[in-house]
């Protein structure tokens, strides 16, 4: 808190809950938020997610579920990875492929292209008692698919990170630190977004 020349009392930066069950999406969103005096807590709240394309969509109809629940400001983010070779999948159907395919089984429908474009398309959606609607914030990298699983220790990156490779850098997102991935993802340019208009 901090004193105002009128002696009154205001809050400095502000909360907005993220509901999500991924640490390392949570571990993200909090250090680009925390630039912007913007703290956030972690909210375990299983919401809906439709089945949809349009990873905007899917956003939306998760964080308003989230805020029935909770009531709360609230924010939800869906991500999804889409490889030009493959007409986009695994696109918003990314977790699931994860689940299913993992990073080999990725790399094998792609074992004998060359076309490796990809990027990684992220979808924030915001919900709370003052708006009668969600908004949303999106944000995107492009790069493309490695040939194979890079990564600098067990403990970096996770999904599909070890095999994307951001344009115009030798790294992969799982060879970085989670600041490096910061200033490239796009997680952090949705949640940039996001705070901009949070915070003003």
């Amino acid at each position: 808190m901090s004193r105002n020349g009128n002696n009154k009392f205001q809050l400095k930066g502000r909360l907005v809950f993220f509901a999500t069950n991924n640490v390392n999406k949570f571990n993200e969103a909090r250090r680009v938020l925390a630039e912007y005096d913007v703290a956030v807590g972690m909210l375990r709240v299983k919401s809906l997610e439709i089945q949809s394309d349009d990873l905007q969509k899917i956003a939306e109809a998760s964080v308003v579920d989230a805020f029935r629940t909770s009531r709360l400001p609230i924010i939800v983010e869906d991500a999804g990875l889409f490889v030009d070779a493959l007409n986009s999948f695994p696109g918003p159907y990314a977790a699931y492929a994860y689940k299913t395919l993992g990073n080999q089984g990725l790399l094998r429908l792609m074992e004998h292209t060359r076309k490796r474009k990809a990027h990684f398309g992220s979808a924030v959606a915001y919900m709370s008692r003052d708006l009668k609607y969600p908004r949303c914030f999106s944000g995107r990298i492009d790069g493309d698919i490695a040939n194979e699983e890079r990564r600098a220790s067990q403990n970096i990156g996770f999904g599909f990170d070890p095999i994307f490779r951001p344009t115009k850098c030798r790294r992969t997102f799982a060879e970085m630190s989670v600041s490096e991935k910061n200033k490239l993802s796009h997680r952090a340019r949705a949640f940039r977004e996001f705070a901009k208009y949070y915070t003003t």
